[in-house]
């Protein structure tokens, strides 16, 4: 680099006094602090979030702006231990990849895709979103008990791994897409996110590429949306597109304008929503106190669907809560076994 010019110098040296002056009224105003305050304590509780929510930005930069090869297309059955990934039939091979689609014979991804459900008289399904970025908080996730039921974000490019992880073990898998916040584009979902004001087709065409990223998922939920999911107008054929293709929509609930449940009951759209967010505070005391809602919510009305952030702490609670489940007389199931089915 070659050497600043005289002028730059001296603009330089008078940056770094002004830098210098700075300093030194912080430190004298820090020394002032503590000797009035007394000492500085550190907090107590560090919280572990290696695995961030998608609350700002949703995803690893690198991720979202990387272009994923599209996968390859669907010729054959394929299987993850007894768990169905994909079936030809169930597939239409497009040029992002392979879509679900109902088979000729009328058999439905969000059925053929669905996991094994328990019987029992208080049902409670669990989701656990935000799987496929991060391989220790997915791979932790993964060692909790096969009737929770996972989200997957679609940018990562070993996401087929996951799920088909996810599926050998017993878990039903949902796709996460991506969707509108408020506050957008402070907090971005990615490149190819739903929006409301935008052409349909465009939203048709984005919804598409999420679906294409892998198989054997047998619903779709939302990553962010608040603004999306309170615009009937935006939700209503995405809804439609959904449904056609055999798929359910899970609403995880922390939407509290959200039109999903009203859109999906005009439209017969299968359809479940989240009674409880679990960790929207992380910490053990008040994840519990949810969890313990939901044990309450489904005896007084035979079943309760929790949601919740794969943040370590939550995994941890979940792992503890669900132990003695069976004892306390509850079992827990798939979101696809709690879903109101389409009107006739």
């Amino acid at each position: 680099m070659p050497a600043p010019t005289h002028p730059a110098i001296a603009r330089a040296t008078r940056a770094l006094a002004l830098a210098g002056m700075g300093t030194l009224c912080v430190l004298t105003a820090g020394a002032l602090g503590i000797t009035v305050l007394g000492k500085v304590h550190r907090p107590g509780v560090i919280l572990d979030l290696s695995a961030p929510p998608p609350s700002k930005q949703a995803m690893a930069p690198e991720a979202a702006a990387a272009p994923a090869a599209p996968p390859a297309p669907i010729d054959k059955i394929v299987m993850a231990g007894r768990a169905l990934i994909a079936d030809p039939a169930l597939i239409e091979n497009s040029a992002q990849g392979p879509l679900p689609r109902i088979a000729d014979d009328g058999r439905k991804p969000m059925a053929a895709y669905a996991a094994p459900a328990a019987n029992g008289k208080f049902r409670i399904a669990i989701v656990v979103s935000g799987l496929g970025l991060s391989a220790k908080a997915t791979a932790s996730a993964l060692a909790l008990p096969s009737g929770i039921t996972f989200a997957f974000l679609p940018y990562a490019g070993d996401v087929q791994h996951w799920v088909s992880q996810a599926r050998q073990s017993g878990h039903e898998a949902l796709l996460q897409v991506p969707m509108e916040p408020f506050d957008f584009p402070d907090s971005d979902p990615g490149p190819h996110t739903l929006r409301s004001g935008i052409e349909r087709d465009t939203n048709s065409q984005r919804l598409e590429w999420a679906l294409s990223r892998f198989t054997g998922y047998a619903g779709v939920t939302n990553l962010l949306g608040q603004r999306f999911l309170a615009d009937a107008d935006a939700l209503s054929p995405t809804l439609t597109q959904l449904s056609r293709r055999g798929l359910y929509f899970f609403d995880n609930g922390a939407v509290a304008q959200s039109a999903a449940a009203e859109v999906a009951g005009r439209s017969g759209a299968p359809f479940a929503k989240a009674d409880e967010t679990l960790d929207g505070i992380q910490t053990a005391l008040e994840i519990d106190k949810h969890l313990s809602n939901l044990e309450t919510q489904a005896r007084e009305h035979g079943t309760a669907i929790g949601s919740a952030f794969v943040y370590p702490i939550t995994i941890e609670r979940i792992a503890a809560w669900a132990k003695g489940l069976e004892r306390r007389g509850f079992v827990l199931v798939p979101v696809s076994a709690i879903v109101n089915p389409p009107a006739k």
